[in-house]
């Protein structure tokens, strides 16, 4: 049975973009407005340096057309996101992408003219009442200094912008409209489709022939044009090496970071700590492996529930009223704005044709976020209904909160909202739930977070470096050098599993690859969520979570956390959560002794 087409679902489940514009005229109309907008921006060069008051003036014409070439951008990418293959969307985002490029390339002057200040007349500036509202802009751009090129050359690394995300657009076409996947039987004997959104549903399965099918078939479809994937992935770390070259710094990774003032020992220290803690990940796929009642374990055995005869199959409605008790330790308005994501459509529920795999959160300033979704009617289903809600809610009470020009957060701190409710429900769920089997099931939804978002997402993280410095050392990146490189950390990680040779290939179907040295942060605020719903729910106090919040880009995210009771610069942070780990694991091993 085919997928279904956008139109022929009900609407009542899709989002309503409306608020963003009523129609494409509208749209079109503000695209004209953004774009004359962009045009009058050719003015400003020169004249920032003049005053206090000049520097003012053309920062708020600055931001002012890019809150509407923001808008402009998103509208068109959500509309597109619902349907990749419609021509009419991929037209509009055509152009509001190259608006952004446009802007960004006008925009180009501002870092090195802002610089040209001399540092003691714009540090007093910077001081004034005036300029407020931009202090951590221009305190963060003073930071950059040595990173930060002449204006001719800031406009030719801007008109590149367009030409850079080729890589990933190429990678989006492919993957989420070009591809499509061979019938697979499920549990009935029944042929079935394989799609993204159904692939994860048949790798959970209890029956092993139905997830190994699942396995070989998906990836094998990936395997065909792997050489393909290896050019647009090597394009994209081609890209990143060049951009960190162009600016001076000693690599991509440590470029990544420097944007949101992160240390490299940071990234190091995640690393560090989660290899000290294996030995507790190759005790827990034992447990697996003992439990399922295996002689081995292969790599499309480590998503199937580990407890029989247990379901959890869950309605969308009956996920929003668990996701919403799960939340209430976070109060009273926090739970009324979940009431209004419901029922003023601000989520995108079910799998159609041409739709974005997945699942993302996107705030519009001004109006509210929007969240996609994939929903199949699981208890993972649930989770992600929860992790995106964090995300929408963080930029919700930021918008809210700060003016444009310090609304949005940075990727470090914008994992740590979303995970927070996934251990607010995974808590939640453990304290409601009496049944022995049930418990132990969602511990075991618990201790798969830690493996999937923690180890795993570290294992991502240690890809990304070693591909990145192969490039830097002169090594071709061939579809065989990342294999070669996938497999011997899948082999550390996953030691005393079999490591299945299509296993080898799961690089080429991660999107977070194209947005290079993100996916760390998954687990770093998985580890810094842990700490977080620990605190509220022992002591009830929300305050400073709800205080960071607010935050946005108001500050540097490390400090941000601070507010929250984390410190990403001390080990203990990822240590703790990898004992809470530890702990699981040792009550998840009691539990299946009962059973």
């Amino acid at each position: 049975m085919a997928q279904k087409k956008r139109g022929e679902l009900d609407k009542a489940f899709q989002w309503n973009l409306s608020p963003i514009y009523e129609n494409r005229a509208a749209w079109e109309r503000d695209l004209q407005k953004a774009q004359q907008a962009v045009g009058e921006i050719a003015a400003l060069p020169g004249t920032l340096k003049t005053s206090k008051e000049a520097l003012k003036a053309g920062l708020d014409a600055i931001y002012r057309a890019s809150a509407l070439v923001e808008r402009v951008y998103v509208y068109a990418m959500l509309q597109k996101a619902g349907d990749n293959g419609d021509s009419d969307y991929q037209e509009m985002e055509g152009k509001a992408t190259t608006l952004s490029v446009s802007f960004g390339t006008a925009c180009a002057f501002v870092d090195p003219e802002i610089l040209s200040i001399p540092a003691s007349t714009l540090k007093s500036w910077t001081e004034s009442e005036e300029l407020a509202s931009y202090r951590h802009i221009l305190e963060d751009t003073a930071r950059s200094a040595d990173h930060t090129l002449s204006r001719e050359q800031e406009e030719m690394l801007a008109a590149l912008s367009d030409a850079a995300g080729t890589p990933d657009q190429c990678f989006t076409m492919l993957e989420s409209v070009d591809m499509t996947f061979p019938e697979i039987t499920d549990e009935t004997g029944k042929k079935v489709p394989l799609t993204h959104g159904s692939y994860g549903v048949y790798r959970d399965s209890r029956v092993q022939s139905v997830r190994k099918e699942a396995f070989e078939v998906y990836f094998g479809e990936f395997k065909r044009y792997l050489n393909t994937f290896a050019a647009m992935y090597a394009g994209s770390v081609k890209l990143d090496c060049y951009y960190a070259r162009m600016r001076q710094f000693s690599s991509a990774c440590e470029r990544a970071l420097f944007s949101g003032n992160v240390p490299l020992r940071v990234y190091d220290a995640l690393v560090e700590a989660v290899h000290r803690n294996l030995p507790a990940m190759h005790r827990y796929l034992d447990l697996r492996r003992e439990t399922l009642g295996l002689d081995e374990l292969h790599m499309y055995d480590l998503y199937c529930p580990m407890v029989e005869d247990v379901e959890f199959n869950i309605t969308y409605p009956q996920a929003q009223q668990m996701v919403k008790q799960a939340l209430a330790p976070l109060g009273e308005r926090y739970e009324k704005l979940l009431d209004r994501a419901f029922s003023e459509r601000w989520i995108d529920v079910y799998e159609n044709s041409g739709k974005t795999t997945g699942a993302f959160s996107c705030g519009v300033y001004g109006v509210h976020p929007y969240v996609l979704l994939n929903f199949t009617g699981t208890l993972d289903d649930a989770f992600t209904l929860a992790h995106e809600l964090g995300h929408a809610m963080h930029s919700f009470f930021s918008d809210e909160t700060q003016d444009y020009p310090n609304h949005d957060y940075r990727i470090l701190v914008a994992e740590v909202a979303s995970t927070v409710n996934e251990v607010l429900l995974t808590k939640y769920l453990l304290k409601t739930e009496t049944d022995p089997a049930r418990r132990a099931y969602v511990l075991n939804h618990f201790l798969e977070g830690f493996r999937t978002t923690v180890y795993r997402q570290t294992l991502f993280a240690e890809f990304e470096r070693q591909a990145h410095d192969l490039y830097q050392q002169g090594q071709p990146l061939t579809a065989k050098v990342l294999s070669d490189v996938y497999r011997k950390l899948n082999e550390e990680y996953y030691a005393g599993a079999v490591v299945d040779a299509l296993q080898d290939i799961e690089w080429a179907r991660i999107p977070h690859f194209y947005n290079a040295f993100y996916v760390y942060q998954y687990a770093t605020g998985f580890s810094s969520a842990v700490a977080i719903a620990e605190h509220i729910l022992t002591t009830g106090d929300t305050a400073g979570y709800l205080k960071f919040l607010t935050t946005g880009g108001s500050d540097y995210p490390i400090e941000e956390l601070k507010l929250a009771g984390v410190d990403l610069t001390d080990p203990k942070t990822v240590s703790g959560a990898l004992g809470v780990f530890r702990s699981s694991l040792d009550e998840m091993a009691q539990l299946l002794k009962t059973l």
